[in-house]
């Protein structure tokens, strides 16, 4: 499993409407993504839930490389680089999913906590702990833990039929979810 984020950060002043509608009409495009696990097309307000900015930044969690690799390759992500600049892509090495008591609702809300490993720290054992903290909260969606080994940072991604049980400091609005392959992503055991 590959998780992926890419963030396009817009000007204080921009009509967040457009990416909404860009969403509503382009979003269905991944519902039959081959290698796509999960797609949530994500979004952040500047004033709204406390984000500092407006941003376009959408998560995938990828249950093969070779679709990852085709989508970056492809039509869609070019569309995208054409219109706002080709973004750095962030990805980490998928390293526990877990689906939670809300999986058959629509997730509306979308978190994420980036943690970096100490220079002491044991890698596996932090992987374990942060899957193992991967909780069953009411309204929760699914949430997956994915180890970045270039910064050595742990990301849990969480995605919630409402929102969070606790204030988070990076929460996003889901405007839409493709899940093509989201039978196929790894249970956690």
């Amino acid at each position: 499993m590959q998780a992926m984020q890419y963030a396009v950060t817009l000007p204080a002043d921009y009509d967040m409407a457009i990416v909404h509608r860009r969403v509503a009409v382009n979003g269905h495009r991944t519902d039959d993504l081959p290698g796509l696990g999960l797609k949530a097309y994500l979004v952040r307000e500047r004033g709204r839930d406390g984000s500092p900015v407006n941003q376009y930044a959408p998560f995938y969690l990828w249950h093969t490389a070779e679709g990852m690799a085709d989508f970056l390759g492809g039509a869609g992500f070019r569309g995208l680089s054409a219109d706002f600049g080709r973004p750095a892509v962030r990805h980490w090495l998928g390293t526990a999913f877990r689906t939670g008591p809300a999986a058959d609702a629509t997730p509306r809300t979308a978190t994420r906590t980036l943690r970096p490993l100490t220079a002491g720290a044991d890698p596996g054992e932090e992987i374990a702990r942060a899957a193992g903290a991967l909780g069953d909260a009411p309204g929760l969606h699914s949430a997956a833990v994915a180890l970045d080994p270039d910064r050595w940072e742990i990301a849990v991604f969480e995605l919630w039929a409402d929102g969070p049980p606790a204030p988070r400091p990076d929460t996003f609005r889901v405007l839409h979810l493709s899940r093509p392959g989201f039978h196929l992503l790894p249970a956690e055991a």
